[in-house]
C-alpha cells in the first residue's frame, strides 16, 4: 500500500477503537481534509511528488460539479446568516460545521479520483470493521438482558463541537421510546443510521475477492440491519444490492420480452398491484407509526417555513422543535426539505446537481458491466438515507463510500481519455 492507501486503511480497521474514545465524529474532518490537502498538493507538484503518489490524471468533471456545490454550500451559509442577522459568531460557528460536513462531500470523492486508492484496500478495511462488529457483538445483544447501562460513557472530546452528545457518546443499545424495546447502533450515533452502514458495509463485501471476508462482511452487515430495527434498512438490503446487479439485464432480448408481457398484464394486475403497494407502505408505516408522524410534521413545517419566509436562501440554519415534533429540531430528518429550510433552493440545488449526476454516471456503468455495482448500491444507499436522515453530518461515517464514487469518476474518466488519446 502506498501512504494514501495505509492511511485509509489504518482508519478504517480502528473504527471501533476510535468510537470507544468517542472520536469518530473528528476522525472523519481530518481524513477529510488531509486526504484532500494531499490531492491538490500531489495535483500541483505533478512530476515533483513521490511516484506512488503521483496524479496521472484531471480532475473529473463529476467531481467538479461537487466541489462547486460544496462552495455554493458555503456561499448560501454566509447569505442566510447575513440575511438574518445572526451575527459573526454563528456565521464562524456554522462555517466550521460546513468544514466538518457538507466539505466532506467533496474532499472524499477528490481524494478518490486524484490519489492512488484502490478499491480492493477499501473493500477489505470495511471486512476488517465487520470482523470487529462480530467480536464484540454478543456482548452488546446480551447487555440489556444481564442489566447493563444503556450509555457507556460521553468523551471529553465533545467540547470541540458537535451537532450533540450522541456523536461522542459510547453505547451498548439504546431503547426505543415508543415501545421500550431495545435498538442497537453500534458505531453510529442512533439506529437508523446504523442499519444504513449496514447496508454499505454489505455492498462493499459482496466486493471482496477473498470468500472469509466476503462471508464475515456480510455477516455484520446484515446483523447491523437487524439489530437496529430499522425500516429503512431492510429496503436498502434488498434495493441496494439487488437492484445494481439486476440492471445488466436491460440489454438483454429476453429481458424485454418479459417486460412487455408484464406491461401487458398490468391491464388485469394493475388495479390489485396498486392496492398491494398501499397496503404495503401503510404496514411500513405503521410499524413504527410515532417516529413516521413526527418525521411528516417535521416535513410539513419545514416546507411550509420555506416557501413562506426563506425561499431562496433559508433560515440559515436548523431551529428549535415544539412539542408536536417532540422538540426535534426544524429542518432535520431529511436532506431535502432540511435543505430548502436552511438553505433555501440555491442550497438544494448545490447538492442536487453533483447527485444527480454521479448517480446517472453510476446507473449508466452498473448497465454495462460489474464495475458501476458498487457505486450506484452506494449512491442508492445515499438516496435513502437522504429521506431519513441529513447526510452531510453522516459524512464523516459514509466517507469510505464517497471515496469509491472519486474512484469511478476516475476510472472512467481515464478509460474516456485513454480512447480520446489512442484514436488521436
Amino acid at each position: 500500500m502506498n501512504p494514501a492507501e495505509r492511511l485509509v486503511y489504518k482508519t478504517l480497521v480502528l473504527t471501533w477503537p476510535f468510537y470507544a474514545v468517542g472520536a469518530l465524529y473528528l476522525v472523519g474532518p481530518v481524513i477529510a481534509w488531509l486526504l484532500g490537502g494531499l490531492a491538490v498538493l500531489s495535483l500541483y507538484l505533478g512530476p515533483a511528488m513521490r511516484k506512488d503518489l503521483r496524479v496521472t490524471g484531471t480532475i473529473p468533471p463529476v467531481i467538479w460539479a461537487w466541489i462547486l456545490g460544496m462552495f455554493v454550500m458555503l456561499v448560501a451559509l454566509w447569505v442566510g446568516h447575513l440575511n438574518w442577522s445572526m451575527g459573526m459568531k454563528s456565521t464562524i460557528k456554522s462555517s466550521i460545521g460546513w468544514a466538518k460536513g457538507w466539505a466532506l462531500m467533496a474532499l472524499f470523492p477528490l481524494a478518490g479520483a486524484l490519489l492512488p486508492i484502490r478499491r480492493e484496500v477499501l473493500v477489505r478495511g470495511q471486512c476488517v470493521i465487520g470482523m470487529g462488529t462480530l467480536v464484540l457483538a454478543p456482548i452488546m445483544l446480551v447487555a440489556p438482558f444481564i442489566g447493563l447501562p444503556e450509555k457507556i460513557l460521553t468523551s471529553p472530546l465533545k467540547a470541540v463541537g458537535g451537532p450533540g452528545p450522541e456523536y461522542f457518546s459510547v453505547y451498548f443499545f439504546t431503547y426505543d421510546p415508543s415501545n421500550w424495546t431495545p435498538r442497537w447502533q453500534f458505531y453510529a450515533p442512533w439506529s437508523p443510521f446504523a442499519a444504513l452502514l449496514g447496508v454499505v458495509m454489505v455492498l462493499f463485501a459482496l466486493e471482496e475477492k477473498t470468500a472469509k471476508w466476503r462471508r464475515i462482511g456480510i455477516a455484520a452487515g446484515v446483523l447491523m440491519i437487524l439489530a437496529s430495527k430499522s425500516r429503512m434498512g431492510i429496503v436498502g438490503l434488498t434495493a441496494c444490492t439487488v437492484g445494481p446487479r439486476m440492471l445488466p439485464l436491460i440489454f438483454r432480448g429476453w429481458m424485454w420480452q418479459i417486460g412487455a408481457l408484464a406491461t401487458a398484464s398490468l391491464a388485469v394486475t394493475g388495479p390489485a398491484l396498486v392496492q398491494g403497494a398501499t397496503d404495503a407502505i401503510s404496514a411500513f408505516k405503521n410499524a413504527r407509526a410515532d417516529s413516521s408522524r413526527v418525521r411528516a410534521a417535521l416535513q410539513r413545517i419545514a416546507g411550509e417555513r420555506w416557501i413562506n419566509e426563506a425561499y431562496w436562501f433559508g433560515h440559515g440554519r436548523v431551529q428549535p422543535g415544539s412539542h408536536a415534533v417532540e422538540y426535534m429540531p426544524i429542518g432535520s430528518h431529511h436532506t431535502w426539505w432540511g435543505l430548502l429550510f436552511v438553505k433555501g433552493v440555491v442550497g438544494m440545488l448545490a447538492l442536487l446537481i453533483p447527485f444527480v449526476l454521479q448517480t446517472l454516471i453510476a446507473l449508466v456503468d452498473a448497465a454495462k458491466g460489474p464495475r458501476g455495482r458498487l457505486p450506484l448500491g452506494i449512491m442508492m444507499t445515499l438516496t435513502l438515507l437522504s429521506f431519513g436522515e441529513n447526510v452531510e453530518i453522516e459524512a464523516y461515517l459514509l466517507w469510505p463510500g464517497l471515496v469509491v464514487l472519486g474512484i469511478h469518476a476516475r476510472e472512467l474518466h481515464d478509460e474516456k481519455t485513454g480512447v480520446v488519446a489512442a484514436s488521436a
